[in-house]
């Protein structure tokens, strides 16, 4: 295994696949309906735009296992040195310890590009993301209760965030 940035030519259909599921199958995602190439390509363009990455981990033969990226927390100017993160793997390739090494490598890239926070919006109930993302330092910084409606009940969504070290020297405006 090893991690690349992934391409929207090259991985758009897979990463789409893998959210997909996510939606159809878990409450990782409180989406209903699963998304259309079509905004694949919107995601893929706002990632470019903002010069959000998005990196993958594929096997030795170019396969995609998993994703993670960042983007706007709130679209607020203040809010520039925040982002919210997203970590996916492929159902067939959970439990091998794919997440942690994508989490891991998605917050060496914030602290590269000079991010402050990192937010983990989380199923309150998925216990499995919320282990790593405390085992990896997030803390648990507030659960907004019954903030979603699927499959029939209500879903509670719990904010996990890692402050860093960076930007070294951070400024208004």
């Amino acid at each position: 295994m090893r991690l690349i940035p992934c391409t929207e030519e090259a991985h758009a259909g897979t990463i789409l696949a893998i959210l997909n599921d996510a939606i159809v199958t878990s409450t990782a995602l409180y989406d209903y309906k699963p998304r259309t190439p079509e905004q694949m390509a919107g995601w893929f363009a706002t990632k470019r735009a903002n010069g959000f990455p998005v990196i993958g981990a594929v096997d030795d033969d170019g396969r995609l296992l998993g994703f993670a990226s960042y983007g706007t927390f709130r679209a607020f100017p203040a809010y520039k040195y925040t982002v919210e993160h997203s970590v996916y793997v492929d159902a067939a390739d959970r439990g091998k310890g794919l997440g942690r090494t994508l989490l891991e490598a998605i917050v060496a890239e914030a602290q590269a590009r000079e991010v402050h926070v990192l937010v983990g919006a989380i199923d309150a109930q998925n216990a499995g993301s919320i282990a790593l993302h405390e085992r990896l330092g997030f803390e648990h910084a507030g659960t907004v209760r019954q903030a979603g409606f699927k499959f029939g009940r209500w879903l509670d969504v719990a904010f996990y965030q890692r402050i860093l070290a960076t930007p070294a020297e951070p400024v208004d405006g």
